[in-house]
């Protein structure tokens, strides 16, 4: 049976979501943020967390955006193939919610109409939103505001067959090293192998928005989550980039099939916060 939804409802959901994500931070991140606390080694890394943790109480209390770059907009939208929209079009009401949220918010606004001409469009719109087709009648939103320290330092390397996945394993410690401090420590890295040149940059782009306490459901890649993170950690980069055994908090890897003749990886890294807020209509 088709469900409708007013497509205001999708316009307070993302106006909330917009405000929530850029103010506190997610149970997975606040969970893996005090585990770091407990396990580094550094002291001037314990330090560093600690301020971290104490910026992000005050963001908290006191409704101040956890980091001054609220992020572009992304937006992951899974809609049941049973639901039915009314109002205006579904990505004219995100794009509205998420005018709303970073205006009525005070959130800061860094989109540029132009990637040339780069005049702000003032209202941190368009949103980038990627949809799904899925079973069922109801909407799932997944909003990710990306800060673009950390995203600048995304890579996509197109590998050979031959490489395998030990070519992999050093594309993602090769995209760490070369970010270092400037992705923000400690980071949470999101890695997408397989599928074609843009399908590895999306699968990696989701991989972040996965909880960083849940592992892959397929072994070998979860096995390869574990040994990444604790190789990262061991390049001594640290909380802030000055030293420690906290580099990275998660690796989350998704995998897709692929082409015979290729293996594309792709490595989107996001700073200590993480942000992602989902919530089903």
């Amino acid at each position: 049976m088709i469900r409708s939804i007013e497509t205001s409802v999708i316009i307070e959901n993302v106006k909330e979501m917009c405000i929530e994500a850029n103010h506190y931070l997610s149970s997975d991140m606040k969970e893996a943020m005090d585990q770091a606390v407990s396990t580094e080694k550094s002291e001037l890394g314990q330090k560093i967390l600690n301020q971290l943790q104490d910026n992000l109480k005050i963001a908290a209390e006191d409704m101040i955006p956890i980091c001054q770059d609220t992020g572009m907009a992304v937006i992951f939208l899974e809609v049941g193939q049973d639901v039915h929209f009314e109002g205006m079009a579904i990505e004219d009401a995100i794009n509205e919610g998420v005018r709303q949220g970073y205006v009525e918010g005070f959130l800061r606004k860094s989109v540029v109409k132009d990637p040339i001409i780069r005049e702000n469009t003032k209202d941190n719109t368009p949103a980038v939103i990627h949809y799904s087709i899925v079973p069922g009648d109801k909407v799932k939103i997944t909003f990710a505001p990306k800060g673009f320290g950390s995203e600048n330092m995304s890579r996509v390397f197109m590998l050979k067959p031959a490489d395998g996945i030990e070519g992999v394993k050093n594309a993602i410690l090769t995209a760490v090293k070369d970010a270092g401090p400037n992705a923000c420590p400690p980071m949470v890295v999101g890695v997408g192998v397989g599928g074609t040149f843009e399908k590895c940059a999306l699968l990696a782009k989701k991989a972040l928005t996965r909880p960083v306490n849940e592992h892959s459901e397929i072994p070998y890649v979860a096995e390869m989550e574990e040994e990444m993170l604790n190789k990262i950690n061991g390049l001594g980069i640290g909380p802030g980039g000055l030293g420690g055994t906290t580099t990275a908090l998660a690796v989350n890897i998704n995998t897709y099939p692929t082409h015979i003749a290729g293996l594309p990886v792709a490595i989107n890294i996001c700073c200590h916060v993480n942000r992602h807020v989902v919530r089903e209509i």
